[in-house]
C-alpha cells in the first residue's frame, strides 16, 4: 500500500490531519506565527514547514526510525536536516519556551514562574546510543540514559539536562539547577525528593534558590506527594511519546529535543483547544 492511500485510510476527522500526531488547522494556527519565516535569499521552500514539523512530530509520537518515514512525508534527510538545524540554532527552544509563556498566560498565570520542581526519569538505551553517553543506573538496574527535568507548577518544562544513567541525580542537579536561573531569572523555590537531599541546598542558595525537600511519611506505602506528583505526571506525558519511551538518539541533544517537541505538541493542542472556534 502506498503512503498517500495508507493516510488516506487513517485519516482522522479533524481538518488538516492526516496522522493522529499531524497538527490540525486550529493547532498549526497557534505553532506558525512562532516558526522562523523562510530566508529571502536562496531557493523557495521545497517543502512546507508544516510538513516537516508534522513529520517530526509523527516520529517523536510513533517512534519510528527517521528512514521509516511514510513515503507521504518529505525525504527522511530533508526532516532530520531541520530537525538538527532547529535544534542547534535555538529555534525550538525558543518556540517551546514562547508556547510555554502563552500557555501560562492562558491558565491564568504570569509567564514567568517563580518556583519549580525536580525529577529525574531513566531510560533504557538502544544499540545507537553510544557507550561514551550511557551508564548503568544501579537504582533501577537499568542502563541507558537518564533525564532531569524542572517543572513550574502546572508541569510545563523549564530545563532539561540529559546524562548517562549512572550520574547521581544531586549531582545532575548543579547543571539543571542552573540552566534553570539563567533561563527563568525570577525562579527562588525548587521541590525535589530525597534524592536531591545534602549539600545540594547549599550550592542551589548562591543561585537565590531554595531547595525543599519533600519526603515521603511512609517509605514503605504509596503516596502522592504535594508538589512532587506534578513533575511525575509531565515525565508520564513524555514517556507517552514512544520516542521518548526508549533512547534512540545518538546525541543527548538530540535526547533533549525530542523532550521539547514532545511538551511543544502537548502546549500547541492545549492552546488550541481554548482558543474560540469560528461559527
Amino acid at each position: 500500500m502506498t503512503g498517500p492511500a495508507r493516510a488516506q485510510s487513517t485519516r482522522p476527522d479533524r481538518p488538516g490531519r492526516r496522522y493522529p500526531s499531524d497538527l490540525d488547522d486550529a493547532e498549526w494556527a497557534v505553532l506558525e506565527p512562532l516558526l522562523p519565516g523562510p530566508c529571502r535569499r536562496g531557493r523557495p521552500l521545497v517543502h512546507a514547514r508544516r510538513t516537516i514539523v508534522n513529520a517530526i512530530l509523527y516520529v517523536n509520537r510513533t517512534g519510528c526510525a527517521w528512514r521509516y518515514l511514510p513515503s507521504d512525508f518529505p525525504p527522511w534527510r530533508t526532516v532530520y536536516g531541520y530537525f538538527a538545524a532547529w535544534r542547534d540554532n535555538g529555534t525550538l527552544q525558543q518556540l517551546h519556551d514562547r508556547l510555554r509563556d502563552q500557555a501560562r498566560t492562558a491558565a491564568g498565570r504570569d509567564p514567568r514562574p517563580t518556583a519549580a520542581v525536580i525529577d529525574s526519569q531513566s531510560v533504557k538505551a538502544a544499540d545507537t546510543v553510544p557507550k561514551a553517553s550511557r551508564g548503568w543506573d544501579n537504582a533501577k538496574k537499568d542502563g541507558g540514559r537518564k533525564r532531569h527535568i524542572a517543572v513550574d507548577a502546572t508541569g510545563l518544562v523549564l530545563a532539561v539536562v540529559i546524562t548517562a544513567a549512572s550520574v547521581q541525580d544531586r549531582d545532575a542537579a548543579r547543571p539543571l539547577l542552573w540552566n534553570l536561573s539563567r533561563r527563568c531569572t525570577r525562579i527562588r523555590l525548587a521541590w525535589a525528593d530525597a534524592g536531591y537531599s545534602g549539600k545540594l541546598a547549599v550550592w542551589a542558595a548562591g543561585l537565590k534558590i531554595q531547595l525543599e525537600i519533600v519526603r515521603k511519611r511512609d517509605a514503605h506505602a504509596f503516596e502522592v506527594l504535594p508538589r512532587r506528583w506534578v513533575v511525575e505526571r509531565t515525565l508520564a506525558w513524555i514517556t507517552a511519546h514512544r520516542r521518548r519511551a526508549r533512547d534512540y538518539e545518538r546525541l543527548p541533544e538530540s535526547h533533549e529535543a525530542m523532550v521539547l517537541w514532545a511538551m511543544t505538541a502537548i502546549m500547541t493542542q492545549r492552546l488550541a483547544a481554548q482558543a474560540p472556534r469560528p461559527d
